[in-house]
């Protein structure tokens, strides 16, 4: 009868245990929202149909914020780095890919827009 009694508390704190392991470490982190998705949301419906597979289909990098860039930031961003979200095949006759520019809290964007591919960076 012990046996049995400790095998079903055994099994309750087992139990127990693995639905708080989420829980005990979840963090701000782990619910981020992706880049590319934050970026995604802040195009237009127009901008968002010129995506033709998905919002995964993109670049991310971490760039360095040159003459160029800053010019097309608002003043206020003093950082000197951001997050770039270039979505693959966007281009269109006349312009570059959609690049969005995000803050490192990744989650303000600072610019959105077509570049000229040879002018991305």
């Amino acid at each position: 009868m012990k046996k049995i009694v400790f095998g079903v508390v055994g099994t309750g704190i087992f139990l127990l245990v693995v639905m708080l392991i989420p829980f005990l470490f979840d963090s701000k982190e782990t619910n981020q929202i992706p880049l590319e998705m934050i970026a995604f949301n802040s195009l237009t419906d127009e901008e968002q149909s010129l995506i033709p597979a998905s919002p995964k289909d993109s670049i991310i990098e971490e760039l360095e914020v040159n003459d160029k860039i800053r010019r097309m930031l608002n003043r206020e961003y003093e950082k000197d780095t951001l997050y770039s979200i270039t979505f693959n095949n966007t281009e269109t006759d006349t312009t570059g890919p959609i690049v969005v520019y995000l803050s490192l809290d990744k989650e303000t964007v600072l610019w959105k827009g077509f570049v000229d591919s040879k002018e991305n960076k």
